[in-house]
């Protein structure tokens, strides 16, 4: 008995076999869509579902970003008044306000001699020009209507106006 069972024209059929129930399955109808209605009426919920849901969300985190601005202004004002009243309570100290009060009003004690020391910076009057740059824009530009004014005034009498005024 051969070692094959099967002649080379019977594997041959059933070879011819399967590729034909192969190209069969390949012709039928495409699968089915998978979304069914329930995937549909599912996917139809949430979406509904997150469209309610995205204004409240939205409100509720504005408000707690608003919550914690005005937990941050709280504790900016505490410690404002922590300070204030540090400062209240060195100014009921007679030897903090007498302090203050040489510091910046330079007052000096009976029987004492207040000297005011210069300190050499060179800091000295601004020149004129600098004090005309100082004036306001607008006072600048009314000075330079009225020059120019003046100036055009005079060109239009020519020198017999300028020997008059002399």
């Amino acid at each position: 008995m051969p070692a094959d069972r099967f002649s080379t024209a019977t594997r041959l059929k059933a070879l011819g076999e399967q590729a034909a129930a192969r190209v069969h399955r390949a012709k039928r109808r495409p699968r089915r869509n998978r979304l069914t209605g329930r995937a549909a009426l599912l996917a139809l919920v949430m979406c509904s579902l997150v469209v309610a849901l995205a204004y409240p969300m939205r409100q509720y985190i504005s408000q707690r970003s608003d919550i914690a601005d005005q937990r941050r202004k709280a504790q900016d004002a505490a410690a404002a008044l922590d300070r204030l009243r540090d400062e209240k309570a060195r100014w009921q100290d007679p030897a903090y306000v007498r302090q203050q009060a040489r510091r910046h009003l330079h007052y000096v004690m009976p029987d004492e001699t207040g000297y005011v020391v210069q300190d050499g910076s060179g800091v000295r009057a601004a020149p004129k020009e600098a004090k005309a740059a100082q004036r306001p824009w607008y006072d600048k530009l009314w000075s330079d209507v009225d020059t120019a004014d003046t100036a055009d005034t005079a060109d239009a009498a020519g020198p017999a106006a300028a020997t008059i005024g002399r």
